[in-house]
């Protein structure tokens, strides 16, 4: 397979590639030259009162857990996550796991207006992610002989999914997004379409049934004839949420909460239901959605019914990595439907390149030190990215708060940001180690003081660091 690094927002990215029309709208799916001083401290309570005036330049940019004495090199990996704030993303925090021993640290700042530092720990909106999570309780069921992988949908839910479509498409073909049903997300936010981000702050409280999105889905053209291609699409998630509800006749949520994160011990991840609040301790979550919101703006406040079982989770960095460890290992899902989950299509981009396999709910990019597998997902404000080993002994996890950071060409896709570039070294350091070949220079210069005059591209990014979009 072809190497894939520097990886943002995957989904939204080759859905973009596959399907141009819609990609504008797809936001679930879905950062000097001189190395920066490094404070290190014991992680303790979040911080959730601002610092005192003056503080913020001062603060410390990383913390570790005093249980991790030992594995990752913890100096090299808080110079590479300061790297992305001065890159130019405002905050960031991040996890590493490597056997018994592990990482967490925070950079940047949590708040504009106050100067509120990020702490490790800090819960986030973790969007696409959600998917692995709402596979595992359909392969559970599998397990248990009430979902057929290869039964047509349509005859779990009839009403929902009526007609030929219904006997086409199976559970698998939902799973793998080889299903043709288009996203939801363009009629959910219709003003995307005109270049507008006006929908985003008029439905920030609504509130919407699954069975709308699933409507605005199947409402739309097929894109392809199920089985024959491959396309992101959030519709497929929501079904998949619904078919929990009729074998189980509980709410998938409910499912999902105690048969996979109760199951794998987490303990700060959740569905907010239709609350629009981040319960515990988090940064406030900025947009920028390729310059169209200028300046970037706080959405941590949403309704997520709009992402459902789809993309609506809230987790923090060291649960998503006890999540991918527990799942590869063996202690969510038998070998059987472990195997299942990990059976890719391969997903290609307009060159015909093979760039990422995609399972049933996870997928593999290949990295210097070999496969990782895992998720990623972006919704309004923030990114996560949220990676493993093949054999689950080394994980990675990352969460940052301004989202489409990236502005646009004239043909709507993202410019190369040097924070991407920053994001591929941290990402490399953390999964491989000792083994990460030498990073080379990053492209940009030394960031200004205050993250909110930084220009989104600074100045020195020249034509050809776009090779590094890829």
């Amino acid at each position: 397979m072809m190497q894939v690094r520097a990886n943002r927002s995957l989904p939204a990215r080759l859905a973009r590639l596959r399907n141009p029309a819609a990609a504008v709208a797809l936001c679930l799916a879905c950062l000097a030259t001189a190395a920066p001083v490094v404070t290190a401290a014991a992680a303790g309570p979040l911080e959730t009162a601002p610092p005192p005036a003056g503080s913020l330049a001062a603060a410390p940019r990383w913390t570790a857990g005093p249980e991790w004495t030992a594995g990752p090199d913890r100096a090299a990996l808080a110079r590479d996550l300061d790297a992305v704030r001065d890159a130019g993303m405002y905050g960031a925090y991040a996890s590493v796991r490597d056997g018994a021993a592990g990482w967490d640290g925070a950079t940047g700042v949590a708040d504009l207006d106050t100067g509120r530092p990020t702490r490790p720990g800090m819960e986030h909106r973790v969007g696409s992610v959600t998917k692995s999570f709402t596979a595992v309780a359909v392969l559970q069921q599998s397990a248990a002989g009430r979902i057929g992988l290869d039964t047509p949908i349509g005859a779990y839910l009839p009403d929902l999914v009526p007609g030929e479509r219904g006997r086409r498409i199976t559970v698998r073909m939902l799973m793998n997004h080889t299903s043709g049903i288009a996203d939801y997300v363009p009629r959910a936010f219709p003003s995307l379409a005109r270049g507008s981000a006006a929908s985003l702050d008029e439905f920030r409280h609504r509130t919407l049934l699954p069975a709308t999105l699933i409507g605005w889905g199947l409402d739309a053209p097929q894109v392809f004839a199920p089985g024959t291609d491959w396309s992101y699409s959030n519709t497929n998630y929501v079904l998949l949420g619904e078919l929990l509800r009729e074998v189980t006749g509980r709410d998938p949520e409910e499912v999902i909460t105690r048969d996979v994160i109760r199951r794998a011990g987490l303990r700060h991840t959740y569905f907010p239901g239709t609350d629009p609040l981040i319960a515990g301790p988090h940064a406030k979550l900025y947009e920028s959605f390729h310059g169209l919101i200028d300046p970037p703006r706080d959405f941590s406040e949403y309704d997520m019914t709009m992402a459902g079982t789809a993309g609506a989770l809230i987790s923090t960095p060291r649960d998503l990595n006890t999540f991918y460890r527990t799942l590869l290992r063996g202690g969510l899902l038998p070998a059987a439907q472990l195997r299942e989950m990990r059976t890719t299509h391969p997903v290609t981009d307009d060159a015909g390149r093979v760039i990422a396999g995609y399972g049933l709910g996870i997928y593999t990019v290949d990295t210097p030190c070999g496969p990782a597998w895992g998720h990623d997902g972006s919704v309004w404000g923030a990114g996560t990215t949220a990676l493993s080993s093949a054999d689950g002994s080394r994980q990675f996890a990352l969460g940052f708060n301004l989202g489409k950071y990236q502005l646009n060409d004239a043909e709507g896709r993202p410019v190369p940001h040097p924070v991407d570039a920053a994001l591929d070294r941290l990402q490399t350091r953390a999964l491989c180690g000792a083994g990460a070949p030498a990073p080379a220079p990053l492209p940009f210069a030394p960031p200004q003081a205050d993250p909110r005059e930084a220009p989104l591209v600074p100045p020195s990014l020249s034509s050809a660091t776009g090779q590094r979009l890829r």
